[in-house]
């Protein structure tokens, strides 16, 4: 079967995976609502580059079992986070090579899913590709993004009251009031 026929948003996954089908392309990450959310307001999706990402269907017969259907893809982006030192917008490469294997319906998958270090899908004649895409690139995701040296030193609190030589200068510590009952003890 010709790549043509073949669409991302609607593939037919038996099809593709019997065919021995391949799909690469890309697509704006504006596109991905999700991880536009993720964005860092200075540096919005429709700045980034464009998502690549590939796909490639396989037909797998285990001795003395019943034919597998799998589904290997794998896809890069350059995002823009929030760096959550300094606040300002770091640059990340997220990328991610996975196989998946598809089973018939939902109980196959969990029943499947405990014994298996696989992941495991249900299989579809209109499984949404690029949303899966998606998925895996917010997985991909670093928990706490951050520059490696920020470009910006920190900015100083706003509130001045917070500065950190005020509070050694002899400014009364927030609970010393606390300590000061606790020491007197229960009111008689």
């Amino acid at each position: 079967m010709n790549e043509s026929m073949f669409v991302p948003d609607k593939l037919d996954v038996a099809a593709f995976a019997r065919d021995a089908g391949q799909m690469s392309g890309e697509m704006p990450a504006v596109s991905l609502s999700r991880l536009s959310d993720m964005a860092a307001p200075e540096a919005p999706t429709s700045a980034w580059p464009a998502v690549k990402w590939s796909a490639t269907g396989e037909r797998r017969q285990p001795r003395g079992a019943q034919a597998q259907t799998w589904l290997y893809l794998e896809a890069s982006a350059i995002t823009q986070l929030t760096c959550q030192r300094c606040l300002r917008p770091v640059q990340e490469h997220v990328e991610f090579t996975r196989w998946f294997r598809f089973v018939q319906d939902e109980a196959a998958a969990s029943g499947d899913d405990v014994a298996s270090d696989e992941d495991l899908l249900v299989i579809s004649r209109s499984f949404n590709l690029l949303e899966l895409i998606e998925d895996e690139l917010l997985l991909s995701l670093p928990l706490v993004p951050r520059h490696e040296l920020c470009p910006e030193p920190l900015a100083p609190p706003l509130d001045p009251g917070l500065a950190e030589g005020e509070l050694e200068s002899g400014s009364p510590h927030p609970f010393a009031a606390l300590a000061a009952l606790k020491k007197q003890g229960p009111a008689q």
